[in-house]
Parts: structure tokens; C-alpha cells; sequence
């Protein structure tokens, strides 16, 4: 399976570059926090490939998931012990007491997942087609990424226009897969 992660800067505190990080290799976890199960809860697994995207930019790298661990009913005890535990693998750039107080803003969250990274690395940037997946989606789960790509404009008009071709619509091309 293929996922695309949708990341916000300044996800826990102001002047987070998550994406940055992950590159990087000092984040190596992305974890996600939830009311309810939503994906990818129990739709991903090791071996996936994880796209990432920060919000209204194109997806510019990906990562291989090499482990996944799933928390259901969460306390503030079990919050705090994977802080501990994950805290500086999720946020590198946070204090151990700056991720505490953002979990205490997050007491509703019930579910957390946590998906291992490895292999991380910047790719040739493409947009994505969230039709479907709601608009405030932030994971997007799809057999094969292809699916999400949106198809690239190439020309604006016909080359041959000039000819007597009186066709003006677009040419598009399907941006090329990269190859793992």
C-alpha cells in the first residue's frame, strides 16, 4: 500500500519543519493522534511506502514504514509514557515538558498510532488528487500512488494549431512513477 501524509509546520510548536526533519533523519517516527479510528489505523503496515506532503505544497519525499504501533483508549499515563518513550524520535526540535503540555491539549484524543520511518528521501515533486478523501483529510491510504497523481499540464495548446488545427485544449501527460 501506498499512503500520503499531510503535514502541518508547527504541528506541536511554533517553527516545527516536520518534513525537514524527517529528511534529515532526526524525525523517524510520524505519529498521529485520534478521536476516532481513522486511517491509517490498521490500514498500514510494514514494507508501505509513505509519501509526505505539507499542506497546499506538492509531495516532495517518502519514506519506507519499518515498524507500526497502534494505542487505543488512551490515559495521560499512556500519552505520557510514549512521550517518553517516542517523544524526540516524533519531534526532535521539542522539549520532553513542550510535547506534555501540547498532549494536555489533546486529552479527547483516544487513539495514537505510530509509524516507524526508514530510508527516508526527497523525491521529484507532484500534486495529488484528494478527490474522495474529504477535504480535511490529513493520511490518505491508495493501492498504488499513481491513483492520487494529478496529471501534469504540458502544453497549452496544440503545436500544430497554427496549421489550421483549430483545437485549443490542453495536452496533458501522467507525471512518470519513480522507481523504488
Amino acid at each position: 500500500m501506498d499512503h500520503v501524509a499531510i503535514l502541518r509546520r508547527a504541528s506541536i510548536k511554533k517553527g516545527d519543519n516536520l518534513l525537514n526533519d524527517i529528511l534529515e533523519g532526526t524525525k523517524t517516527i510520524e505519529s498521529r493522534w485520534y478521536v476516532n479510528k481513522v486511517a491509517p489505523w490498521s490500514r498500514i503496515e510494514t514494507g508501505d511506502t509513505l509519501y509526505f506532503k505539507e499542506s497546499g505544497c506538492p509531495v516532495t519525499a517518502k519514506a519506507t514504514v519499518s515498524k507500526v504501533l497502534q494505542y487505543e483508549n488512551l490515559t495521560t499515563a499512556t500519552t505520557e509514557k510514549i512521550i517518553e518513550k517516542y517523544g524526540q524520535k516524533i519531534a526532535p526540535n521539542t522539549t520532553k515538558e513542550e510535547f506534555l503540555d501540547w498532549a494536555k491539549t489533546q486529552s479527547k484524543k483516544r487513539y495514537c498510532i505510530l509509524v516507524f520511518l526508514k530510508d527516508a528521501e526527497k523525491i521529484e515533486p507532484f500534486e495529488i488528487d484528494k478527490t474522495g478523501y474529504g477535504i480535511s483529510s490529513a493520511w490518505l491510504v491508495t493501492e498504488n500512488i499513481s491513483k492520487l497523481k494529478k496529471y501534469v499540464k504540458k502544453k497549452e495548446i496544440d503545436p500544430d494549431h497554427h496549421k489550421g488545427n483549430q483545437s485549443l485544449s490542453p495536452i496533458y501527460e501522467k507525471p512518470q512513477l519513480n522507481s523504488r
